[in-house]
């Protein structure tokens, strides 16, 4: 039996966890209210996104691990010694990334490699992972496969090419010259740091780590089944290195899932669907009901329940693409750069990210909203 003080020491320990994981604790609590009033169902939880999060967290921990990222790091800092040229390019190489491999997937790759560079040439890395957030979240609205709302909605309204092409890429220019001009308006650095000789011990492991990151990359679009994707990562971990099993982020797992559910419930009650209803008569309630929801649900469950209702197809595409901008839940992808940023952080830290994020993310929302809308309806 456990005693009163190794009890009391479980307690604390689990206390600790949602005191430093603000997001988790928020997602859980939300979870749990929700459900009173809609039972929670095992299919609002989106397992390829788990499954391939986990892949991919195993991945980069083995990058990590064999000094990869260190090594593209150093190269980078030695050609480049300004924090803006820096920051460009991995604002940039975000951003276009995020129309192939999908906002998440290039979040998970990325920022790693910015918190390392960070590191290395002593800078603070919170606005860069903020910028490279807002990168992914624009971005990746380009193309069908860019995010999951918008493999949703091309599909479900069976959109050509050139339809979902003419919607977006306004969308996406005004994307690059607002990331210019945030990197812009940043004090210019020069950079200052000793470098020390990086050397990949074993490049055939490195080798079959980025056939495997290939591998997980196809099963993102659904080339190879995800299942098999994970089968594969976690045997070949076990096989090269079962350590890495204990680097995976598992509490950023569980937040995926609260706010799955959470989504879910709330997706599910009658009076959102009610609302739903009277709200999406035009094209204006359309656009700004799909910005305003996905404060709340989400951008990727808003399109679905949306959807239902209104034939505004491309009023709702770039509705849930702007409204992917503002909340931290408002694009899911955004957590998982929270997450790689506060690790390890102080909960001073990790409330004046949220400040920074919620701040730089609002103005960004406000500017596309307003510049898109006397684009396309006004």
């Amino acid at each position: 039996m456990l005693s009163i003080s190794s009890l009391k020491n479980n307690i604390a320990q689990i206390l600790s966890i949602f005191r430093k994981d603000l997001v988790f604790s928020l997602a859980l609590a939300l979870s749990i209210i929700t459900s009173f009033f809609s039972t929670p169902k095992i299919e609002y939880i989106d397992f390829k996104v788990l499954f391939t999060l986990f892949n991919l967290m195993l991945i980069v921990s083995a990058f990590k691990h064999m000094k990869v990222l260190d090594k593209l790091a150093v190269t980078l800092l030695i050609k480049y010694d300004s924090s803006k040229k820096i920051s460009f390019i991995l604002i940039y190489l975000t951003f276009f990334s995020s129309m192939l491999i999908t906002n998440d997937v290039a979040l998970i790759t990325f920022v790693p490699l910015a918190l390392i560079i960070s590191k290395r040439a002593s800078i603070s890395p919170m606005k860069l992972v903020i910028f490279q957030t807002l990168a992914a979240n624009i971005g990746s609205g380009l193309t069908p496969m860019g995010n999951p709302q918008n493999l949703f909605l091309f599909s479900y309204y069976r959109l050509t090419g050139f339809e979902f092409l003419k919607t977006m890429i306004p969308f996406t220019l005004l994307g690059i010259v607002w990331l210019f001009v945030l990197n812009n308006l940043e004090k210019n650095k020069k950079l200052k740091f000793d470098l020390d000789n990086i050397i990949i011990e074993s490049k055939v492991k490195v080798m079959v780590f980025c056939l495997l990151f290939i591998f997980i990359i196809l099963s993102v679009f659904n080339i190879i089944n995800y299942k098999l994707a994970f089968i594969i990562t976690l045997l070949t971990v076990l096989l090269l290195n079962k350590k890495l099993l204990l680097k995976v982020d598992y509490i950023l797992l569980l937040t995926f899932v609260c706010f799955f559910i959470f989504i879910g419930n709330l997706s599910s009650l009658p009076f959102i669907k009610s609302l739903a209803r009277s709200f999406l008569q035009n094209k204006t309630t359309t656009y700004f009901s799909s910005i305003i929801l996905s404060q709340i649900v989400s951008n990727v469950p808003c399109s679905i329940l949306l959807a239902n209702f209104t034939s505004n197809w491309r009023e709702l595409l770039l509705g849930v693409n702007i409204g992917g901008l503002g909340t931290l839940v408002a694009s899911l992808a955004s957590v998982i750069s929270y997450k790689l940023y506060i690790k390890k952080r102080t909960a001073n830290a990790q409330s004046r990210y949220l400040t920074l994020f919620t701040l730089y993310n609002l103005i960004s929302l406000l500017v596309f909203t307003f510049v898109l809308y006397f684009i396309f309806i006004f």
